[in-house]
């Protein structure tokens, strides 16, 4: 028996000056209902999820790698050009920007197959050459796979990032890349329009 769990919604890579890096998922749609969480690196290392139930911080610790986790109030709020994020100790304004030429390239592909974990499977390779540290398929934590569908892209323009009071630096490139798991996000800050299947079990 093979268990499916997805989530629907946008995925928002940020780095910053000091080397605090933080990825954002913002979901519309999930097995948990609409949610958002965090998971943060810190400078020196640190990985930590912030959740804002128990039951979605361990389906996702137990999905990806971390050295801390945080159960907290999380809210994200995203129109078409503004990202608000307040998630305890971490608070994030960042702007959205414009398309990116591979976000142009991906709304090329209905969505109906881009986010086909079929499809997904074949064009990993490719995607780790278009976004150097993003994959579309890959294994997860307790034998689970992973499927990320991207439909759309475009840049994070600006950004100002606190972190427990003080500022985390100006925006800058997710460098290194996060190890939370198989995936990163692309280098440059963005926000994809994603669909994520999970599955569980034997193939």
């Amino acid at each position: 028996m093979v268990n499916r769990w997805i989530f629907d919604g946008h995925i928002a890579g940020i780095g910053t000056a000091s080397g605090l890096r933080a990825v954002v998922g913002i979901w519309q749609h999930s097995p948990f209902g609409a949610f958002a969480d965090v998971m943060l690196q810190q400078p020196s290392g640190n990985r930590l999820l912030l959740a804002p139930t128990g039951e979605t911080a361990d389906f996702i610790s137990t999905t990806y790698s971390f050295d801390e986790v945080q159960v907290l109030d999380v809210s994200a709020e995203l129109d078409r050009h503004r990202l608000t994020v307040d998630a305890g100790p971490l608070v994030i304004r960042a702007e959205v920007g414009g398309r990116t030429l591979l976000g142009t390239a991906l709304r090329a592909v209905p969505r109906r197959l881009a986010v086909h974990p079929r499809w997904l499977s074949s064009v990993s390779p490719l995607a780790a050459l278009a976004a150097p540290g993003a994959r579309t398929f890959g294994t997860a934590g307790n034998g689970r796979r992973e499927y990320y569908g991207v439909s759309d892209l475009h840049h994070v323009t600006s950004a100002v990032v606190t972190w427990e009071g003080s500022d985390a630096g100006t925006l800058a490139p997710i460098r290194p890349a996060v190890t939370f798991g198989f995936s990163s996000v692309p280098p440059r800050p963005s926000l994809a329009r994603v669909r994520t299947t999970v599955l569980d079990g034997r193939p």
